[in-house]
């Protein structure tokens, strides 16, 4: 097969045939018809399959295997070598250096087509990659308009007390953990004046109190007679001021205390009265804290005096109020915000005067008495869409009959209702800790829940690991930025999602390439 390597004119090698050997054939006579060529030239195929050998001729060599142009020889078995070095290509009707330019065409239109896919993926990466951190973006502000984080103020020094507080009733076994708060602590302690003796035994009769009085188990107490007692003992929640705490109203000018008593009892009134307290700390409270977005556990009180005389005053209605008012006081303190007393005459001013002199001056602080040009004030506590129109607002209620009977407010609302009960008033909240002495803020912290594991999900969302919300102890983790260090930790959330979108996309894009 080497003779077609050999330039025209070069004698051909003959090899001797031995004995018992067969004379190789003579080579195929050329054809008269075909053209003579010259300067045969061999190019070689590189496939992706067997090597193959391309013999083309020129004019003025002689004809032979493959002188047809293009057609294809098998590279003959035991044929070795750099055989690049002697092919050369050369095509009929084009030049040496137009088979150049053409191989050089043809790659670069392969490298063209090859940037133009390279464009094309990459735009489609970009594309993904906008449209994952356009969606993180959306489920990121949709997170955090549902998030709910009640701010909690607590200064250092109460934090102290309550703590010193907390450690005297475990050492007695005076602390059963449904009572374990830091808040309820504190209100005992501030209605003793920090007295960690005397709130030791205000807390002990209230343990004693609630055991005694069945308080744990008040909620299966049905008051079937409230319609009729509403009726003779005006009283609700009406709407919250512009703390967001609850609004208490009492029509004390309408009480007939004999009528009352002739549709109820004592007992039965003092029960859903502690009910309704109950009530308060489980479900108001809680709901007003998330709908204000700051811990609240205290109310602002209407007392409507008009019309009051000595009927309002029977001996009936002297022990009611007296057991009322020894039950609050013993086992809820604290819980007064203010207290608004309108439409006092000149008479029940002159009472108060002396009454006045009587009471702790922390706690006459919180009583305003009102004449009958009450509306004023009320409206700098209280916004007007929440204030009944009796009092000068303009809520009626009259879907529900009137605002006496609407019970309005946060706690009527079925998505905050879902948040309380799922425990979001303890545990989504910010703890801020400020000094007494000039309001500085010391650190933030956030809460977390009972269940949340270290590593969770939920425990990265919430910003820190500290105790429980209800557990008085000053956090131990403590945030030392803490309006950066939540946002921080998004964001490098986010970043990471964003950089796993694009290598993603990039490894899309060269997997297809590689195709």
């Amino acid at each position: 097969a080497l003779w077609l390597l050999l330039p025209a004119g070069v004698a051909r090698p003959i090899k001797t045939v031995g004995e018992g050997e067969a004379s190789p054939p003579p080579p195929p006579p050329a054809p008269k018809s075909a053209p003579i060529f010259r300067n045969r030239e061999v190019k070689i195929s590189a496939g992706n399959e067997i090597p193959r050998l391309f013999v083309s001729y020129a004019p003025g060599t002689d004809s032979g295997p493959g002188a047809s142009l293009g057609r294809s020889i098998p590279e003959p078995e035991g044929m070795s070598g750099p055989l690049d070095r002697l092919a050369r290509p050369s095509f009929e009707g084009f030049t040496h250096n137009d088979g150049k330019k053409e191989s050089r065409s043809d790659a670069d239109n392969s490298e063209g087509e090859k940037k133009t896919k390279i464009a094309s993926f990459k735009k489609k990466a970009i594309n993904a990659g906008n449209k994952f951190r356009h969606s993180l973006r959306r489920r990121s502000k949709k997170k955090n308009d549902n998030q709910i984080s009640i701010e909690d103020i607590r200064h250092v020094q109460d934090l102290q007390a309550v703590e010193a507080f907390r450690q005297c009733l475990l050492d007695e076994d005076l602390l059963p953990q449904q009572h374990d708060d830091y808040h309820m602590m504190l209100r005992f302690l501030k209605a003793r004046k920090f007295d960690v003796e005397k709130a030791k035994l205000m807390w002990s009769d209230m343990l004693t109190w609630r055991k005694e009085f069945g308080t744990d188990n008040i909620e299966e107490f049905d008051y079937a007679e409230l319609n009729e007692v509403m009726k003779y003992y005006p009283q609700f929640y009406h709407g919250v001021d512009k703390d967001g705490r609850p609004v208490y109203v009492e029509l004390i000018g309408k009480v007939d205390a004999n009528k009352v008593l002739q549709v109820t009892t004592i007992d039965r009134y003092v029960k859903y009265h502690v009910k309704e307290f109950e009530k308060c700390f489980q479900m108001r409270f809680p709901a007003c804290s998330i709908a204000a977005k700051r811990h609240l556990d205290s109310c602002t009180t209407i007392l409507d005096v008009q019309g009051v005389g000595l009927k309002n005053f029977s001996k009936c209605a002297r022990e009611l109020i007296t057991r009322l008012q020894k039950i609050d006081s013993d086992n809820y303190p604290e819980t007064l915000c203010r207290m608004y007393i309108i439409n006092a005459g000149q008479g029940f001013k002159m009472l108060w005067g002396t009454i006045k002199s009587f009471l702790d001056p922390k706690t006459a602080s919180k009583i305003h008495v009102l004449g009958t040009k009450y509306q004023n004030k009320l409206l700098e506590i209280i916004d007007e869409s929440e204030l009944p129109e009796f009092f000068g607002g303009k809520c009626k209620c009259e879907e529900h009959g009137g605002c006496q009977r609407s019970d309005k407010g946060p706690w009527k609302d079925p998505t905050t209702i879902k948040r309380v009960l799922n425990g979001e008033a303890n545990y989504d909240r910010q703890i801020v800790t400020i000094s007494g002495t000039d309001g500085k803020i010391i650190s933030y912290a956030r809460p977390q829940r009972p269940n949340q594991g270290k590593g969770s999900d939920a425990s990265a969302e919430s910003g820190s690991e500290v105790e429980d919300v209800t557990s008085p102890i000053a956090p131990k983790t403590l945030i030392t930025n803490p309006s950066l260090t939540p946002v921080h930790e998004e964001a490098s959330r986010y970043h990471m999602l964003s950089v796993q979108s694009r290598n993603l996309a990039l490894s899309a894009v060269q997997h297809s390439l590689h195709q």
